[in-house]
């Protein structure tokens, strides 16, 4: 897969700041506290580029959790083709989902939770993360592995991470504070997670 050319990568950034601006409004007034306006001025655009790439407010809350993805995936594009496919994703999830977007993703599902307008963008996020992550397994795994390989790891590894996100698994993620005696940090929940996927449950 070729890297982002130039003006793809400007857009991005836009993107970027734009979904920045609408998280932290989201965080600090509420949902309904701020209109796209507001957006669009604590991000420094007018209102005309945000609707070049967002249709609402709640789509670009929405897309603050992307890049940790598209860094990952780059990450994991960068990996030798002579490590095993799983011993790569490890490395990379270790290096690149421990930072401020593994916490960031959390939070948005929380705030999903609150309020619930933001939900159906959050889901179609998630689908195009998956999408995306999917199709960058594939292509670092290429002709390596048999044809069920790359989907059921791949499946097995998403509803890892979102059991994480989502809290079914007692994982202390980075800036979490109200944490329990029994909560595990994210790099030891990648370890026995992998390590299952290694041996079996």
């Amino acid at each position: 897969m070729t890297r982002t050319g130039l003006r793809e990568l400007k857009r991005e950034a836009t993107a970027q700041a734009l979904a920045e601006a609408a998280f932290v409004l989201t965080r600090t007034r509420g949902l309904d506290g701020f209109v796209i306006d507001d957006v669009a001025e604590l991000a420094g655009y007018s209102r005309r580029t945000f609707a070049n790439h967002f249709s609402c407010k709640e789509a670009a809350v929405a897309a603050v959790t992307y890049p940790g993805i598209t860094a990952a995936g780059d990450a994991l594009e960068d990996v030798s083709e002579d490590v095993p496919l799983l011993d790569a994703i490890q490395a990379v999830l270790q290096l690149q989902l421990t930072t401020e977007s593994l916490s960031r993703m959390r939070e948005v599902i929380r705030l999903a939770d609150r309020f619930p307008s933001l939900q159906p963008h959050v889901l179609a996020v998630q689908y195009q993360m998956r999408l995306e992550a999917e199709q960058r397994v594939r292509s670092v795994a290429g002709d390596r592995y048999g044809q069920t390989y790359v989907p059921l790891l791949f499946s097995a590894l998403y509803g890892m991470v979102s059991a994480a996100l989502e809290g079914s698994v007692d994982v202390r993620l980075p800036g979490d504070v109200d944490v329990s005696p029994d909560s595990i940090d994210f790099d030891q929940f990648l370890d026995v997670a992998f390590n299952h996927l290694r041996t079996g449950f």
